[in-house]
C-alpha cells in the first residue's frame, strides 16, 4: 500500500486545498509559548535585575549590609566598584559593590550584631 499517495490523496500535508492560514496558525502555538515565558520568567528577572541596581546605587556609608557570601558588616568605605566593610571590630575587608546582596534595616534579623 502507497501510503504516501494516500496521504496526499487525503489532503494531509503538503500544499492540499483549503488550508491557507495554515501557515500563521503554526506558530501561534510558539507565540503563546514565548508570551508565557517572557511573562512568568523573563520579566521578573529584569525587575529584579533594576531593583538589585537601585538597590547597590543607594547604598552608603554606615550602611549595615550583608554580602551574597553572607557576610555582615557595615559599610566604612565606598568607591564606584569596592566596597569597605567592618564585619568585626578593626577587622576591615573589601568586598565587590555587585557582591552585596542587601541592606539590612532596623528591627531585621543581623542589623543588631553588626560591629558599631
Amino acid at each position: 500500500m502507497d501510503f504516501i499517495g494516500y496521504a496526499h490523496a487525503m489532503g494531509i500535508g503538503g500544499t492540499g486545498g483549503g488550508n491557507a492560514g495554515g501557515g500563521f496558525t503554526t506558530f501561534i502555538p510558539l507565540i503563546l509559548m514565548f508570551a508565557i515565558f517572557y511573562f512568568l520568567l523573563i520579566r521578573p528577572q529584569q525587575k529584579k535585575a533594576k531593583q538589585h541596581k537601585e538597590m547597590l546605587g543607594a547604598v552608603r556609608k554606615g550602611d549595615k549590609v550583608v554580602t551574597s557570601g553572607g557576610l555582615h558588616g557595615e559599610i566604612t568605605g565606598i568607591t564606584d566598584d569596592v566596597v569597605t566593610m567592618e564585619i568585626a571590630p578593626k577587622v576591615r575587608v573589601k568586598v565587590s559593590r555587585g557582591s552585596i546582596a542587601g541592606v539590612l534595616r532596623r528591627g531585621e534579623p543581623g542589623a543588631e550584631s553588626s560591629p558599631s
